[in-house]
């Protein structure tokens, strides 16, 4: 695959920068439409090769608490990442969980603190751990589980001087109508695009991500992608001209979870 998942979209821009005007001519359908918040928080942590084999045993210690908080509403989703592609310094293993609200992500965070299912020999080993809370107004999401599923999270950082409502226009004209395209022909199994609701990294990060159930499905959303580039050539340029291409950064994780 020649051209990696948006990171085309973010390629140096010949043509120069676009106004938001020419975002609704890059719509790959009518426009998605923002949905009611949803939170995530995510625990991320880089844990030694030689403790990888415990780190199953620590997440099936918090399905508990986990399948409790989903049954009864406080959560809407939970899972658990391995990647696929390691970094020097990134994170090799995280844990997460959704909510509908801050409050209801902080509920679970404490009921996984009293359950102690946090101290584990995997987590203790961990050479680094930093959390995130993201908020997510466009999303859609199978109401399953999933287990061996292949999650892609590309992650954007605006320029300076992108308009403050950039984010919401590059979701709704451009991200969000093609990653529904896929949602809606099985391709993906989840999509979201994410902003941090606590800004625990610098101000206007922003990442897309797709959960597909087969290897198979990231082929086809990256080939897609190829075409649809092709088809509607002023995307690049109009995604180009609001982040930043240096920024620029894939993850590619092997997921299991479950949403309701």
């Amino acid at each position: 695959m020649s051209k990696r998942w948006f990171s085309t979209f973010l390629g140096l821009c010949a043509l120069g920068a676009l106004t938001l005007s020419v975002l609704p001519a890059c719509a790959q359908s009518s426009p998605a439409q923002p949905k009611p918040p949803m939170f995530t928080y995510v625990a991320n942590w880089q844990i030694p090769r030689s403790h990888w084999a415990e780190v199953p045993k620590a997440d099936a210690a918090n399905k508990p608490v986990m399948d409790k908080a989903l049954a009864d509403g406080t959560i809407v989703g939970y899972g658990d990442d391995e990647l696929v592609v390691h970094t020097v310094d990134g994170e090799t293993h995280d844990d997460w969980w959704t909510a509908m609200s801050i409050a209801g992500l902080l509920k679970v965070r404490a009921a996984l603190f009293a359950a102690g299912t946090p101290n584990s020999p995997a987590m203790d080993a961990a050479t680094k751990h930093w959390d995130e809370i993201v908020i997510s107004r466009y999303y859609n999401k199978k109401t399953e589980s999933y287990k061996n599923a292949y999650t892609w999270v590309a992650t954007y950082q605006l320029k300076p001087d992108a308009p403050s409502d950039a984010v919401e226009s590059l979701s709704q004209n451009i991200i969000a109508p093609f990653l529904e395209k896929m949602f809606a022909d099985g391709t993906l199994l989840e999509y979201e695009i994410d902003e941090l609701a606590v800004h625990s990294d610098a101000p206007g990060t922003f990442t897309v991500v797709w959960v597909s159930g087969t290897p198979e499905g990231v082929d086809k959303v990256n080939m897609a992608l190829v075409e649809t580039l092709k088809a509607q050539p002023l995307i690049e340029p109009a995604f180009g001209s609001m982040t930043k291409s240096s920024a620029h950064r894939d993850e590619l994780l092997l997921s299991e979870g479950a949403y309701k």
